[in-house]
């Protein structure tokens, strides 16, 4: 199998796959994120995590690197986190579009009893009943549970969407690492640097 490639975090010194990092690039003195590696430039990377990229500004360690008094959103942390989330969301809409989603508790509970599906997705403002009726369902099922109903029925273009399931397929790794790195990006502190 082949290495993952690695680069070194600025704020914390620690070389990690890049997968676990973001991506920026200085261009037109400009700091950007460039999570899909398109930008011409040389990578600075930072631990996918709010907290160390929330250290990473306000030590100016981007300036440090580049050398460069660099231009920065005033937003800019609100903007990489919009730029995270879409790509999760986006990927539930791919995977609804690729048959590889179903949503609605009766048709979720379906696929659990049928050992179908890979990992769960619950809205933040699920009923506390409704929540716990799918613990007690998806045992050894892993729930993600950050977007809220509004947020779902946006992406999917349904209505009231509370659960969901990801059934196995091809698309379902995709889907799987886009949501892993959004809930890092929240989560992800000095406390628990992996």
């Amino acid at each position: 199998m082949k290495e993952p490639v690695v680069r070194k975090c600025i704020y914390t010194g620690i070389t990690k796959p890049v997968n676990d990092l973001l991506r920026f690039v200085m261009l037109d003195n400009t700091l950007l994120p460039d999570f899909n590696k398109k930008l011409p430039g040389k990578g600075i990377y930072v631990t996918n995590s709010r907290f160390f990229l929330e250290k990473a500004l306000e030590k100016k360690l981007f300036n440090k690197v580049t050398k460069h008094n660099l231009k920065i959103d005033d937003n800019f942390i609100s903007i990489v986190e919009n730029l995270i989330k879409t790509k999760a969301l986006e990927s539930l809409n791919i995977s609804k579009k690729a048959g590889a989603l179903v949503a609605g508790f009766e048709k979720v509970k379906e696929e659990i009893k049928k050992n179908k599906v890979e990992f769960l997705i619950e809205a933040s403002n699920a009923g506390k009943d409704g929540k716990e009726k799918m613990a007690f369902l998806a045992k050894n099922i892993e729930i993600f549970n950050f977007f809220n109903i509004e947020e779902l029925d946006i992406t999917l273009n349904k209505e009231n969407t509370v659960h969901i399931a990801i059934l196995k397929s091809d698309i379902a790794g995709i889907v799987y690492n886009n949501l892993k790195k959004y809930q890092n990006f929240l989560l992800i502190n000095g406390d628990n640097i992996q």
